[in-house]
Formats: C-alpha cells, structure tokens, sequence
C-alpha cells in the first residue's frame, strides 16, 4: 500500500493535479464573488470523476443524475423531516444511500453493454424523477429549501456558508482525486481499460469484468451522492430536476469535454463548463445552447481523448517510439553491413 502511495506522489499527473487545485482554491478564495461559481463546478466534478471510471471501462451512464438527486434529497429529507444539520453525518447518509441504490441496480446494469447499458440507465434516471415530481410529500415540482449544514465544535454547533463551505467542497475534492487516483492504479482499476479494449480477454484472465463493472458502478453512485450533496448545500434548494436526463447529459458533457486519463480531469472541464456557461449568460443569454454544442463537436473531432490529452500528443510528437528507433538502428547497421 505505502509502494503504491509513493508511485502516486512521483507520477506526472499529481503535481499538475496540485497544481491546478491550488490554483483553484487561491481564485477561490482572492476572489469570493466567484466561489459560488466554483463550489458548483466542484460538485458537479465529482459527480463527472464517478463517471469518468464508468467511461474507461467503456461504458458510458446516463443516469448518473439519479446518484446526484437522491444524494441531494437524502440532505433535504435529514433537514427537513428529521432535523439533522451536521455536515459528515449528512454526506455519509447521501454518500451511502447512493451506493446501495447503485449496489443493488447493479446487478442488473452490469449485464449490459454498449447503448442498452446507456439506456437502461437513463430509465432508471426518468423513473426517479416521475417519482419526484408527482409525490407531493417530497415537494412535487416546487422541491424545498436545504439550509446550512453545521459542523459540531466544543463552544457549540458552527453554521457553515460562503467561504467556509467553498472550502468543504475544496477538500471534499481533493480527497475524491486522491482516492480514484489510487482505484485507477490498483488491479481493478488496470482493468477498466482492459475490459473496454477486450472483455473476453479479460474473462480469460480469470477475472470477472461483470464483478468489475459492478463495482466501478458502485463507486461512481456513491460519488454522484456525494455531489449531489454538496450542490443541495450550494444552491440552498432542491427539486427533481436534479434527477432530469439533461442533468445527466450535462456530466457527460463535462467527462467528455475532460478526458478520462487523470483523477482531476472532470474537475478542469466542469469548472470550464461553468465559466463558458457564466459567460454566455451574461454575453450571449439566448445563444449559450449552441455555444457548448459548437465546443462538444469540436472536442469529439479534434480532441477525442479530451483537454487533458493535449499534452500527451505534444510528448508523443516530441518522443521517438521505442519500436521504430530500433527498427531504424537495425536497417542502418544492415546497410552499413552491406
């Protein structure tokens, strides 16, 4: 384990990971009238993180907003009908909830492939929100109101909000990168892509990909909960659009638009998923659609690894590959042997 840890500290991907959360938590807190802007952006991340690990085993799910609002209405249920207000005992509900639902949907989900996993997953997305919108005790259309988590102290309980809860997501972040940096680089999470490039292989191997994708799923339910959890606590409200497909088509914008190599990838294309958004609001307010359907075509054409594959290409055109710098060698040793 500790082997592990230290080849995660000496990988190229962590100090840019570094680098970029400490670039974003010093924007975050130098400027606070855009900490709401990134807060989301974080929350939404993590969810796309969850979906990210599903995409490397080749499986894209467009149901994730069904982890996301039922982590966000775990919160308003504790708040509302059973009067919990602190921070961990009402993440670790969210956090749970999602992943037995995950665990137990799972055993279905994980039979399929392709564009009848896809689809099965947007169903069970679709159920959720007709169950949302038309049961009148858990708010109906309208939702309700989510009010500031606190955080237990010796001097009494300490109402978390603005700076205090960016930072909360910030952390939460960080924490979530570390740990699906760690999966990617044990044995399950080697054989996500092993199992998208070749599943027969993989079962060969003596492997189950079926057990695989079912745990992979697991863990991406509990991370959409956890998002989910955390934008209740943002937008101060919750109602079930949060469990509509375009909110799962908005994850896989941003899983797309990042790339699925490294851990922070889905936090580099929510937070500038945000801004665009932000921008086209106040710019171009009845344009912004076609704006992210013009960047979305242009990142499948030109970039299909995502953003962050950008400078991988810039290596790989610098670096010589192994094979042909010996194939190379060879034929100039035999022509000079000629």
């Amino acid at each position: 384990m500790s082997s592990a840890i230290c080849s995660h500290l000496r990988a190229p991907g962590t100090w840019l990971a570094v680098i970029g959360f400490a670039a974003i938590g010093a924007a975050g807190l130098a400027l606070p009238q855009w900490q709401f802007l990134v807060s989301v952006a974080l929350s939404k991340g993590i969810v796309a993180l969850g979906l990210a690990l599903l995409l490397r085993t080749g499986l894209a799910s467009f149901g994730q907003a069904l982890f996301f609002a039922v982590g966000a209405y775990c919160v308003g249920l504790g708040m509302n009908y059973y009067g919990l207000t602190a921070l961990f005992t009402l993440l670790a509900i969210s956090m749970i909830a999602s992943a037995v639902l995950a665990l137990v949907l799972g055993f279905l989900l994980a039979r399929y492939r392709d564009i009848f996993f896809a689809m099965l997953t947007l169903a069970l997305s679709m159920i959720c929100y007709g169950l949302l919108l038309n049961n009148v005790e858990l708010g109906g259309s309208d939702g309700f109101n989510v009010n500031a988590p606190t955080l237990g102290s010796s001097t009494g309980p300490w109402q978390l909000a603005g700076t205090n809860l960016f930072a909360v997501g910030f952390i939460a972040a960080i924490v979530c990168v570390m740990a699906a940096a760690l999966y990617m680089r044990s044995t399950p999470g080697r054989l996500g892509p092993a199992i998208k490039d070749n599943e027969i292989r993989v079962e060969y191997l003596g492997t189950s990909a079926r057990a695989n994708i079912h745990l992979t799923y697991v863990i991406a339910g509990a991370l959409a909960g956890l998002g989910g959890a955390l934008q209740a606590f943002n937008i101060g409200h919750i109602d079930p659009d949060m469990a509509f497909w375009t909110t799962s088509g908005e994850f896989v914008f941003i899983a797309v638009l990042s790339g699925t190599r490294f851990a922070f990838s889905p936090f580099i294309g929510a937070l500038l998923l945000e801004v665009a958004r932000a921008m086209a609001y106040r710019y171009a307010p009845n344009t912004w659609q076609i704006v992210m359907g013009a960047i979305m075509l242009a990142i499948i054409a030109f970039l299909p690894g995502g953003l962050t594959s950008l400078g991988l290409a810039r290596r790989k055109r610098g670096a010589v590959h192994p094979v042909t710098q010996t194939a190379t060698t060879t034929t100039a040793a035999s022509g000079d042997a000629a």
